[in-house]
């Protein structure tokens, strides 16, 4: 018990405080919807000191698991319970009520509900740390679906908008198939071997394949691993669904919809949240079909090579055609999976690229790493980008304040107050000069240039590919790094280049509204400090991993230690034969 106790210490510690977020919300006065975040921030980062003191060597190396085989820690949930705690602050930062009641932000308004939203996003995030551990389909399911559940409702409250609410029916919706789909998968893998422990049924796998892994000589293997029908047809199906949690193509129609009509801080929890719970649970699916030596069927690696092409391909191409920046955002998101999956399709054909073992073991490990190091590299690079956005103001509420100001009384404050399309951004560059940075150091580091984490995250995953010989796959994924930076620098030049699209009477009382302005900002530092403080965190760490050699070494020797770690504990074949032909 004391192991169960261990492996779920940090998940415990969120529920916790998300019951105890529930008992706040209950209250309706100012105060506890101000001790809303505070508690959510305390219990995030008690969890991420738990973990990085982990991390840094007191249970490196060492695996655990429950009495039942249910749950299974080591370097690989670690890491993921980590960057998920870590990008998770950033988040409730974000989050932050600055409006003097506390219901919300200029960007965000969940009124009276701030113990339910900061609660919600806690479950979420124990999700995700629970698909991280989780050693049984019943509780993998469980643990995906604990991830996602809170951001359908999240999306509906955090705006009193039509399209808030329209984001968050659609979501529900298509998430709802996509648990179908999912546990269609899930029957059919239970079906298929009569067991629920995924090291057990990659077990299971390994001993049935009709051409398994043959070593020859001293290091040399030949490799041609295979799945029955109905083994292929559960895996499948668990890809279907698992890529509409990273909004991959083609289960990627819902992301432009929900990303624009969600509050801003809320996009940016959909941005990594569901995304990294997907990845995760994908891992895990390819550490039951490939067992401990990641072997792989041909099928699988050409179903992730079209998966990975088609969403960068479509993420970025859909991406050129927007004037919504968040719905720019969206696209992109799509094209960073698109990215992740090259690293997976490198993992999955490392063994028909060689005929060394121990050269396509390094790959395989390269190419896990990679993927790890993507994840963190997204998370903190775009959460600088929607922080930009939540403190700028539209341009139609900048409007609106000028024509109130010169005695339009029955004038309504606009739907989006904050920055929203490119029209909102012209010109802010000049206007707020440490704004306009952080979004270009953002930007800079999702098209993937040097100095910045990105620039390393697409490095570690087109080396393994071209390691794996995927030469076709890592041109798409050049040409399309390429066509991305069409549209994040347009966002870049738009600030800095392209002037203020104001009416002629703005532009008029420039002078007048200037001082407006500054008047209306002396409460800045008090109000928005703490959004200030994640976008600064955000950029600041940007450019760490990116150009400060020992963060950056230290991020990759974090990934290096999950990917040597297997994410299901190792199980010997079966004594007995298990029917893999019919469900």
């Amino acid at each position: 018990m004391s192991d169960l106790l261990e492996i779920l210490l940090p998940e415990l510690i969120l529920v916790g405080m998300a019951c105890a977020l529930f008992l706040v919300g209950v209250s309706t006065r100012v105060w506890a919807r101000r001790l809303a975040p505070v508690l959510a921030l305390a219990a995030l980062a008690a969890v991420f000191v738990l973990q990085f003191a982990a991390a840094m060597g007191l249970r490196a190396g060492v695996s655990a698991s429950d009495p039942w085989n249910t749950l299974h820690a080591g370097a690989f949930s670690d890491y993921i319970k980590l960057l998920t705690s870590g990008v998770g602050l950033l988040m409730v930062l974000l989050a932050w009520p600055t409006n003097p009641d506390a219901s919300g932000s200029r960007s965000l308004n969940f009124g009276a509900d701030a113990g339910e939203f900061f609660a919600l996003m806690l479950l979420s995030l124990a999700g995700v740390m629970l698909v991280s551990v989780a050693n049984d389909i019943v509780l993998l399911f469980l643990a995906i679906e604990l991830a996602s559940i809170p951001t359908y409702v999240m999306v509906s409250i955090s705006r009193p908008l039509p399209a808030a609410q329209e984001a968050g029916v659609k979501y529900f919706f298509l998430g709802a198939m996509a648990a179908a789909v999912m546990l269609f998968g899930f029957s059919y893998l239970y079906g298929t071997t009569g067991l629920t422990k995924l090291n057990e049924i990659g077990a299971a796998f390994q001993a049935a394949r009709s051409t398994g892994l043959a070593h020859v000589g001293s290091g040399a293997m030949s490799s041609t691993a295979s799945l029955s029908s109905w083994g292929t047809l559960a895996v499948v199906m668990l890809l279907a669904g698992f890529a509409f949690k990273i909004a991959a193509v083609p289960l990627h129609a819902y992301a432009a919809d929900v990303y624009q009509g969600a509050a801003t801080p809320v996009t940016a929890f959909l941005a990594f949240v569901p995304k990294t719970s997907g990845m995760v649970a994908i891992i895990k699916l390819l550490a039951t079909v490939g067992g401990t030596l990641w072997s792989f069927p041909p099928e699988i690696t050409r179903l992730l090579w079209v998966l990975a092409a088609l969403s960068m391909t479509v993420g970025n191409v859909l991406g050129l055609l927007q004037d919504n920046v968040k719905r720019v955002l969206a696209y992109s998101s799509i094209a960073h999976s698109g990215y992740m999956l090259v690293g997976l399709t490198a993992l999955t054909a490392a063994g028909a690229s060689t005929a060394d073992y121990s050269v396509a073991s390094r790959v395989r490990d390269a190419a896990l790493q990679g993927v790890y190091f993507y994840l963190a590299a997204y998370g903190v690079m775009n959460a600088a980008a929607f922080g930009v956005l939540m403190l700028l103001p539209s341009r139609a509420y900048r409007q609106a304040n000028l024509r109130r100001r010169r005695g339009h009384a029955d004038d309504v404050t606009p739907p989006a107050t904050t920055a929203e399309t490119f029209d909102d951004l012209a010109g802010q560059g000049r206007r707020h000069p440490l704004l306009g940075l952080a979004m270009a150091v953002s930007c800079f580091s999702l098209i993937g240039l040097p100095l910045t984490v990105g620039f390393f995250g697409k490095l570690y995953l087109i080396k393994p590919a071209l390691d794996a010989r995927l030469i076709g796959l890592v041109v798409v994924t050049l040409v399309n790094a390429a066509i991305s930076a069409a549209y994040y620098l347009q966002i870049v030049g738009t600030m800095f280049l392209r002037p203020d699209p104001a009416t002629a009477e703005a532009v008029e009382s420039d002078i007048e509204e200037d001082a407006a302005e500054r008047a209306a900002t002396e409460k800045y530092p008090r109000r928005v400090f703490p959004i200030g403080a994640a976008v600064a965190l955000s950029a600041g760490l940007t450019l760490a991993f990116g150009a400060v050699f020992p963060a950056t070494e230290q991020l990759t020797q974090r990934t290096h230690e999950a990917a040597m770690s297997h994410p299901s504990p190792p199980s010997a074949p079966p004594e007995t034969g298990v029917a893999l032909d019919a469900p």
